[in-house]
């Protein structure tokens, strides 16, 4: 039975994908396979505790990359 994602974790993605957008051209396709990779190495992660974790973890990442990229003049 396949399972759809929560509302945060689309949200999540969303983000990632409008950030690696704003990466350089040549480091976006790396960018967007670690990122995947992320995503599915925990797909079927059901302790909620760990998910929290896992979400706050992605957020402090993309926070840390947006913040990087705009002090690089990428936008």
């Amino acid at each position: 039975m396949a399972r759809f994602m929560d509302l945060r974790a689309f949200i999540l993605r969303a983000q990632a994908l409008r950030i690696i957008r704003r990466a350089p051209e040549h480091a976006q396709d790396e960018l967007r396979q670690t990122t995947r990779a992320e995503f599915e190495k925990y797909r079927h992660c059901d302790d909620t505790q760990k998910v929290r974790f896992f979400i706050s973890e992605g957020k402090q990442r993309l926070k840390g990359l947006d913040e990087l990229l705009d002090m690089t003049g990428h936008s």
